[in-house]
């Protein structure tokens, strides 16, 4: 009996420690802990992946803490904010696909630098290229990667099925004309620490 009571009592502390995390955040999601369609134990998986993930950004860089933020909603990681150069955000989205238990990133990451409406336009252009390269290509599932140009430099992340999907991707962004130079993180199924059955 005294074993169900502790046992009780530590789960009303972790919980009211994930009610916090889960009752309001970045997003403006305003989900409380009571209407959360996710289980108790999946919020507890997302709060534990939000305070690992929150360490690892920090021990990269602690002035992350004001500029980058992040949020674990089942499994998904969701990346907002602003760093200076696409190397760091790279390695956040790194960092991001590191952490244990992960299903998904989106990493909305932004550079900081003067707006360049030219050069802006054409990155676009770039980006929009490549989306529907992807697309088209019936041997590459086009869900799976993520997308962003900086001054004609291509930065894709994603997770492809084998390496022949892997290859292609990365054949597809380098036919697109103009590109500079094609930055890749395209991580293969079976590196996945947790794959689905």
């Amino acid at each position: 009996m005294k074993s169900k009571i502790l046992l009780i009592f530590l789960l009303s502390l972790i919980l009211s420690g994930c009610a916090g995390v889960a009752s309001k955040g970045i997003f403006g999601t305003g989900v409380s802990v009571a209407f959360d369609p996710r289980s108790v134990g999946t919020q507890i998986d997302d709060s534990i992946m939000q305070k690992s993930l929150t360490a690892k950004i920090l021990l990269l860089d602690k002035n992350y803490f004001l500029s980058v933020k992040s949020k674990v909603l089942d499994g998904r990681i969701f990346l907002t904010g602003k760093v200076d150069d696409p190397e760091e955000k790279l390695k956040l989205t790194k960092v991001a696909w590191e952490t244990e238990g992960v299903r998904s990133v989106r990493n909305d990451i932004k550079i900081k630098e003067k707006f360049n409406f030219k050069q802006s336009a054409k990155d676009l252009l770039i980006t929009s290229q490549l989306r529907t390269a992807l697309i088209l290509n019936k041997n590459i599932k086009a869900t799976n990667y993520q997308i962003d140009t900086f001054k004609k430099k291509i930065y894709l992340y994603g997770i492809a099925m084998n390496s022949d999907e892997r290859d292609l991707v990365m054949s597809e962004a380098k036919e697109i004309l103009d590109v500079k130079d094609v930055i890749a993180s395209i991580m293969l199924v079976e590196d996945l620490r947790i794959q689905k059955n």
